[in-house]
């Protein structure tokens, strides 16, 4: 087993590609048709090509934006906190990928029905874009997954970067002329001109 904290880049990475392929992913036609030029001279048809249909998944691509932004959140995050945002990140991962497997009827469907509401009989398929956002939903939900067992673990970022009112102690007085000093106050989170 690797050591816990060797885990936090490849299992962010991983998160973040994830999120980022259901994203794109779910922004495209997850079904399309299989004769479009026959239909292309059918008025009715040809408009509703032109219109759109219901070939894609908006709630996948919505839910993908809420995996990125908590993985963005898991980034900036330590000890219990790391780990809640990491169970919610597996959760909407859950749900993205819920939305997949319903997608993949729901959009197949959908188009069907589009057509045969103008009278056009057509034959539908699933397209390379439901699959991708299939895989990309099963490697989220393994990262989020993952991320709640190895968080504590991962390093977090300094307490240089928190805010300044972080700070418990009070200001550092120190020596002008000793510039040394005053960048270490810097450095530890302290305002020295105060």
């Amino acid at each position: 087993m690797p050591e816990p904290r060797k885990t936090f880049g490849p299992i962010v990475l991983l998160g973040l590609s994830a999120g980022t392929l259901c994203a794109v992913a779910g922004s495209k036609d997850w079904a399309a048709l299989d004769d479009t030029e026959e239909l292309a001279q059918n008025p009715a048809a040809s408009q509703l090509l032109e219109t759109g249909t219901a070939a894609e998944m908006p709630l996948a691509a919505a839910l993908s934006l809420v995996v990125l932004a908590l993985w963005g959140v898991l980034l900036v995050t330590r000890g219990v906190v790391r780990r809640v945002v990491a169970v919610l990140a597996t959760l909407a991962s859950l749900g993205l990928l819920a939305t997949v497997v319903a997608g993949h009827s729901s959009t197949r469907n959908g188009v069907e029905q589009a057509f045969a509401d103008i009278g056009v009989e057509t034959t539908v398929h699933i397209t390379g874009w439901w699959w991708a956002a299939l895989v990309g939903a099963v490697l989220a939900v393994l990262a989020g997954i993952l991320a709640a067992r190895h968080a504590p673990h991962w390093p977090a970022m300094g307490s240089r970067y928190d805010a300044p009112g972080a700070a418990a102690a009070g200001p550092v007085r120190v020596d002008e002329a000793n510039t040394t000093e005053l960048w270490k106050a810097i450095d530890e989170g302290h305002d020295p001109t105060a």
